[in-house]
C-alpha cells in the first residue's frame, strides 16, 4: 500500500475549500515531491468547471491543468495529485471518480458533513488495473495515520 503524508498548510488549504464550497465539491491541485512516501507539501484550490449541479460531480478544465503543470516545473514540484470534497458522504472514491482517475495522481477526498470537515481519505489507480487502491494517509502535525 503506497503512503501520503499531507503537511498540514496543504490539509488546512483542503478544509477551508471544502467548507468554503459546502455543499458544493470543491477541487484543486497537489503538489511536493515523490518518493518512498508521496509528500504532499501544496494545495492549490481551481475552480470546479462542471456544468450543472457541482453537488455530485467537478471537473477541472484542460487550461487550469496546463497551468498546474506551468506551475509545478517552474517551482520545482511535482504534480501529484487532485483534490476534492464529497458532500455529506464518505470519502471513499466513487465510480464516477475511477472514471475520470488518470495513473500516478493521487486523489485526496475530504467528507464534508453538514458544512464541516471531516475525513481525508486518497486513493491512486492500481497498476495496469481500472481499480482505485487506497493510501495510508500520514497527516504529520497529528503523528496519526488514516
Amino acid at each position: 500500500m503506497n503512503t501520503i503524508q499531507i503537511n498540514d498548510s496543504a490539509k488546512k488549504v483542503i478544509q477551508e475549500d471544502g467548507i468554503k464550497t459546502f455543499p458544493n465539491e470543491c477541487c484543486g491541485f497537489l503538489y511536493g515531491k515523490d518518493g518512498e512516501i508521496r509528500s504532499i507539501d501544496l494545495a492549490i484550490p481551481v475552480i470546479n468547471d462542471k456544468e450543472g449541479d457541482q453537488r455530485r460531480r467537478f471537473e477541472i478544465s484542460p487550461l487550469d491543468y496546463m497551468k498546474a503543470e506551468k506551475y509545478a516545473l517552474e517551482n520545482d514540484l511535482d504534480l501529484l495529485g487532485i483534490y476534492h470534497s464529497h458532500p455529506n458522504h464518505p470519502a471513499i472514491a466513487s465510480e464516477h471518480d475511477l472514471a475520470k482517475a488518470m495513473p500516478f495522481f493521487s486523489y485526496v477526498i475530504i467528507s464534508i458533513r453538514n458544512g464541516e470537515a471531516h475525513e481525508i481519505q486518497s486513493w491512486r489507480l492500481k497498476d495496469s488495473e481500472r481499480i482505485f487502491e487506497e493510501e495510508k494517509v500520514f497527516l504529520p502535525q497529528e503523528n496519526s495515520v488514516i
